[in-house]
């Protein structure tokens, strides 16, 4: 369980970090205050299809067909550039350090190449009789 999050907490910053380093914009296109489409990458397709017919009386009031009401917003979101580059510089007392570490990490797991049992080969020792019985002592 513990994976899992430090999993969901990894891919969660990583993807703030990825948003807040790109930038893009959002094209909105507006009739009557009421949007009528969205585009992210591209522009904003406008509203000329659902212009009035010619023959209908012209109203003073905001309708989706009229482009005087139409406006277009533009959001932009700029990345940001001011992020810390890091450099990382390898001298010789880093290197020595960095053997000495992988040597011994590495060593820590090797185990033992054979089960060895130092008391294989010697017999126990003979009971001759039995000594809870002999004295009487019995676990309850």
């Amino acid at each position: 369980m513990k994976r899992f999050f430090h999993k969901i907490l990894a891919f969660t910053l990583t993807f703030a970090v990825l948003f807040s380093t790109t930038s893009f914009a959002a094209d909105m296109h507006f009739c009557c205050d009421k949007l009528v489409d969205l585009a992210v990458f591209s522009k904003a397709k406008l509203c000329y299809e659902k212009v009035k017919k010619q023959d209908e009386k012209p109203t003073k009031e905001c309708s989706v067909g009229q482009m005087d009401c139409c406006s277009d917003q533009t959001f932009v979101k700029q990345g940001e550039d001011n992020l810390k580059s890091v450099s990382f510089e390898l001298d010789s007392n880093n290197v020595v350090f960095l053997k000495a570490f992988f040597y011994t990490y590495i060593n820590l797991f090797e185990g033992l190449e054979l089960k060895t049992v130092p008391f294989i080969n010697y017999d126990p020792p003979w009971i001759e009789q039995d000594i809870p019985v002999l004295y009487e002592t019995f676990l309850i």
